[in-house]
């Protein structure tokens, strides 16, 4: 779609699974994720996995690399799961969309009005360019 001779950016929700983002996300969170957003070094992206394609991975920008591709890392340290560490730096072209916002589903065992109350405090958080994490984790 091209609204005033430009694409249209578009939102859609999304789930992650896996523990790869960890404690930035968890599995089951639910993202909204603006595609055709500018990427900035520390945004978390939504890709497709540059060697299996018809996956999509949540990731870590961590830094631009010459020619435009992307170096993109997990936040969870101990989980190897696949990132630029494995599959090296992702073409521009495969980074699809940034998150903009977490959403954590409630459990069903949240009966209390205090569960209630902490879950309803820190179910949505806006993601927005985290740079310290960018750094963070170029030191890895």
């Amino acid at each position: 779609m091209v609204e005033n001779g430009r694409p249209r950016r578009r939102f859609e929700v999304v789930e992650v699974t896996g523990p790869s983002m960890v404690p930035t996300l968890l599995n089951g969170d639910r993202l909204v994720v603006r595609y055709g957003a500018s990427v900035r070094p520390g945004d978390v992206v939504v890709l497709r996995h540059p060697l299996q394609q018809d996956l999509l991975v949540v990731k870590r920008a961590v830094e631009r690399r010459p020619g435009g591709s992307w170096w993109v890392l997990g936040d969870n340290p101990y989980n190897e799961t696949g990132d630029s560490t494995v599959f090296g730096p992702v073409p521009a072209e495969l980074v699809l969309a940034t998150a903009v916002l977490r959403f954590r589903p409630r459990e069903e065992d949240q009966r209390s009005l205090r569960a209630r109350l902490s879950w309803a405090v820190s179910a949505l958080r806006p993601l927005w360019a985290d740079a310290s994490a960018s750094r963070r984790l170029r030191a890895r």
